[in-house]
């Protein structure tokens, strides 16, 4: 990945995403080896790096140090839009993979992508695609961004009845706020 190369750790990579993604909450160190899916040592040595930079800060609370993201760290703003840019590179080059699993009409990134916690899933797609070979790729995905992302694939007749009936989950993601990245539907609607 572009960014383990830049800074030189999967982790600090991982733990980089989940601060810039909730710079509001504070984790504590157990929590963020089971959110990121790492060795508590290398959680723990990837935090004293980004403590002692200024990028993070603790507190104690019940005998347990819990890290939150200094939002006024003069580099804050840059590497939040850095990881944010990586992010979707990553995801273009994940959606041309998913192209290649079957015949795609329509994939929106919901929920997770854009910061909408309350979407029903954060992958859409309408489609005839290998589920087996999406599930493979998702894997891979939310091993990489320490995140599970829930998806919906559908094919297009389903698409079109849901649409017909009002269906209250597929309006829920219509109307929601989302990044469309392959839109055949309404060209042939």
């Amino acid at each position: 990945m572009m960014l383990e190369h830049l800074f030189g750790s999967r982790t600090r990579v991982k733990l980089l995403r989940l601060f810039c993604r909730h710079p509001e909450q504070a984790f504590f160190v157990r929590e963020l080896t089971r959110k990121t899916n790492e060795q508590i040592n290398s959680i723990r040595r990837e935090l004293n790096n980004l403590e002692k930079i200024g990028l993070l800060k603790f507190e104690l609370r019940d005998k347990k140090k819990y890290y939150q993201v200094v939002n006024n760290f003069i580099l804050y703003p840059e590497i939040k839009a850095l990881i944010l840019k990586s992010r979707f590179t990553i995801e273009r080059e994940f959606v041309s993979k998913v192209k290649k699993f079957g015949t795609v009409q329509y994939v929106a990134l919901c929920g997770y992508f854009v910061d909408d916690p309350e979407a029903p899933v954060d992958l859409f797609i309408v489609g005839k695609v290998s589920k087996n070979k999406l599930a493979q790729l998702l894997e891979k995905f939310n091993e990489g961004f320490g995140y599970e992302v829930r998806f919906t694939v559908i094919d297009l007749n389903e698409f079109k009845y849901r649409k017909e009936i009002t269906d209250k989950f597929l309006y829920e993601i219509i109307n929601r706020q989302k990044i469309v990245l392959v839109d055949k539907i309404y060209n042939n609607l």
